[in-house]
């Protein structure tokens, strides 16, 4: 067993706060997407906001150009990137749901990052297979999942050709509230994050970086 003090700080909600307060700059058209977002059901589907300048300061810092996005829900994630991209800068989107692409849309319309951005409206297996047939193999300089778990290792296997050596790939709830590190939880979501966690540990295509924070982000950067 691992000394404590080698672990994560337990989140509190009052840490949580403080974190939110002096971690996060968020512009206000961001807020206003988020706020927007915490009225739907599905409103847990939304990445933390922490991890949004976590994800823009990354693709700053690869000079990234051009990104994808594998699930998008109502746009914060893409705000994020959109944001930190150059004005020559590109971000595909993938998202099934016209209704939650119509909230993202009005969000990086309002905020002036649409131009950078292009919305994909189908299931995504079938836009991440229009892009490999389109040529756009090995272009891409960073992806992000966060989509049906169900298929995570389907998006993980058609990032790799997507994505060029160098590149990061930035799969989303890899903890998945602690449950894959519990044998006993054998939901099909749960078996297929634990299972795609282990693939990804012993995959030699990739370097691994696993972070637990929020609900878990491993970045897989592509040898």
């Amino acid at each position: 067993m691992l000394p404590s003090f080698v672990r994560p700080t337990p989140m509190t909600d009052r840490l949580y706060e403080y974190v939110l307060a002096v971690g996060v700059r968020e512009p206000a058209a961001f807020v206003a997407l988020r706020e927007e977002t915490a009225k739907l059901a599905e409103c847990e589907w939304q990445i933390a906001p922490e991890q949004g300048p976590f994800l823009a300061m990354l693709v700053q810092l690869m000079g990234a150009k051009k990104c994808l996005e594998i699930g998008t829900f109502t746009g914060y994630s893409a705000m994020w990137v959109a944001g930190a991209l150059p004005a020559d800068g590109k971000l595909v989107c993938c998202e099934l749901s016209e209704v939650y692409a119509g909230i993202a849309r009005k969000h990086l319309t309002a905020a002036g990052l649409m131009p950078k951005v292009e919305l994909k409206i189908a299931p995504a297996g079938d836009s991440l297979a229009q892009l490999i047939a389109g040529g756009a193999a090995g272009t891409f300089d960073y992806a992000f999942i966060d989509a049906d778990k169900g298929r995570y290792n389907l998006y993980y296997e058609r990032c790799l050709e997507l994505v060029r050596p160098g590149g990061i790939i930035a799969i989303d709830n890899t903890l998945w509230d602690g449950k894959p590190a519990d044998d006993t939880v054998t939901d099909p979501d749960t078996l297929a994050i634990r299972a795609l966690n282990e693939k990804v540990h012993a995959d030699e295509r990739v370097q691994l970086s696993f972070l637990p924070f929020a609900d878990g982000l491993t970045l897989a950067r592509k040898v």
